[in-house]
């Protein structure tokens, strides 16, 4: 049980393609990266090798690209057990099939394993970071699954206790409680707590209140859906009006807010995740990178759903950087509002973990950040020759295939192009047996 992790006191990874991506993304070729202590101890050109450290573990990083592991901003894991079970599902559908149909027949069990392959998917293509939101708390024993999964898995979180869209009894205080004193004693872990409600625009104005006074209560940070309606159609500002707009709130998809609602988020310091994929495949409305950009809003990126579309932060790159160029220069003045490659590179990075409040602990290659770090093949056919420009092959060319090795807290979950979680096979044969029994597979 667990992952099997190499600790080495001292890692240099010698000759990499660097790429920082703080305070923007930069190249640069031929260059090291110390690693002591689970943390970057340097970064630069030929580092010095002090030939008597026995400790110190040499990688050769002369063929690879080099950059911060990529932070997931929003994301069910507990669904990873129901990849692909909605992909041609309209919101609507969705909403009937997998939150009000399949969520309900999850047992402990299953947001375990849930969770634990999500995770495992996530390190696998070099997500190191990812914010859970977890809305299948139907007990406080789904919550210890779900936090045991994530613990196990040995990624970095963001847990986000979310309430059942469609079980209003599971809306309990004292179990969220019960969680932050249980399962997050410490707030340097690597897996934190957020609170994830249903939020202004879907629930009255006294429930709101209520979970945003328990957040602070308990000093949780929010995670919370925004949309113009039904509830609220200007869900912002009656959060502003009831004086419940803080900084370090997290704002999810937003499409269908107006300019003057994302103003709010802006002054307020609050953040928002995208999720570009599903936000086209389900109809959320126009894309909202250049939006966001124009607003001034630091913005991450997320996979949301393996539902209905891919689980992978290259696909979603991908998604942000084509949609953009539709949304950001919408009235054909050339104004440049559309992404570039560096722009969405720096969201599922540097930007990803300033949402999430992580940005002085990771997200870019700062001396001192923790070790979270991700080496492609740069040899692969489809990224050679990388050396043209870096940071758009890595967005537009690269795929979870290259993904080598990964680290966290500069341990390695991922070498030679393998995960060493010990027992894979055991989770997928639980992944399968979960499927079977929840009976979301095809007919």
């Amino acid at each position: 049980m667990g992952n099997e992790r190499h600790h080495t006191p001292r890692l240099l990874l010698r000759g990499g393609l660097v790429i920082d991506t703080a305070p923007h993304p930069v190249v640069h070729p031929h260059t090291d990266v110390l690693v002591e202590a689970g943390r970057i101890a340097a970064v630069g050109r030929d580092l010095p090798l002090d030939g008597s450290d026995t400790g110190l573990e040499v990688i050769d990083a002369r063929t690879m690209v080099v950059l911060p592991g990529f932070v997931d901003a929003h994301r069910h894991l507990w669904q990873g057990v129901l990849r692909s079970a909605a992909v041609d599902a309209s919101l609507d559908g969705y909403f009937s099939r997998i939150l009000g149909d399949l969520a309900g027949r999850f047992t402990p069990a299953d947001v375990h394993t849930g969770n634990l392959l999500g995770a495992l998917d996530c390190l696998d293509s070099g997500i190191t970071t990812v914010q859970d939101f977890s809305h299948v708390q139907y007990s406080p024993e789904h919550t210890a699954a779900a936090v045991e999964a994530l613990e196990e898995a040995g990624i970095r979180a963001v847990f986000g206790y979310g309430y059942p869209v469609f079980d209003e009894s599971a809306r309990q205080a004292d179990w969220v409680r019960k969680a932050r004193t249980a399962h997050f004693p410490s707030r340097d872990a690597r897996v934190t707590m957020a609170l994830a409600p249903v939020g202004p625009s879907f629930t009255p104005a006294e429930a709101v209140r209520e979970d945003w006074l328990l957040a602070r209560e308990l000093g949780l940070p929010i995670a919370v859906h925004v949309s113009a309606g039904p509830v609220a159609m200007r869900p912002i500002t009656a959060l502003r009006e009831q004086g419940l707009l803080t900084a370090g709130t997290l704002y999810v998809h937003g499409n269908s807010l107006p300019d003057s609602e994302l103003r709010l988020i802006a002054e307020s310091g609050g953040a928002v995740a995208i999720t570009p994929a599903i936000e086209a495949s389900m109809r959320f409305g126009a894309p909202m990178a250049g939006r966001l950009r124009r607003a001034g809003i630091t913005t991450g990126l997320g996979a949301d759903a393996v539902t209905s579309a891919p689980g992978d932060m290259f696909s979603q790159m991908r998604a942000a950087l084509m949609s953009s160029h539709f949304d950001g220069d919408r009235d054909g003045d050339g104004d440049g509002l559309a992404l570039k490659a560096a722009d969405v590179l720096r969201m599922a990075t540097a930007e990803g973990a300033a949402a999430l409040g992580l940005g002085e602990e990771v997200g870019s290659l700062g001396v001192g950040k923790r070790a979270d770090l991700v080496l492609l093949r740069a040899d692969a056919l489809n990224l050679a020759p990388v050396a043209h420009d870096p940071i758009g092959a890595v967005v537009t060319a690269a795929h979870p295939g290259n993904v080598d090795t990964v680290l966290v807290d500069g341990r390695a979950v991922k070498r030679g192009g393998r995960l060493l979680y010990e027992n894979l096979g055991g989770v997928l044969a639980e992944a399968h047996r979960a499927t079977e029994r929840l009976g979301a597979s095809s007919p």
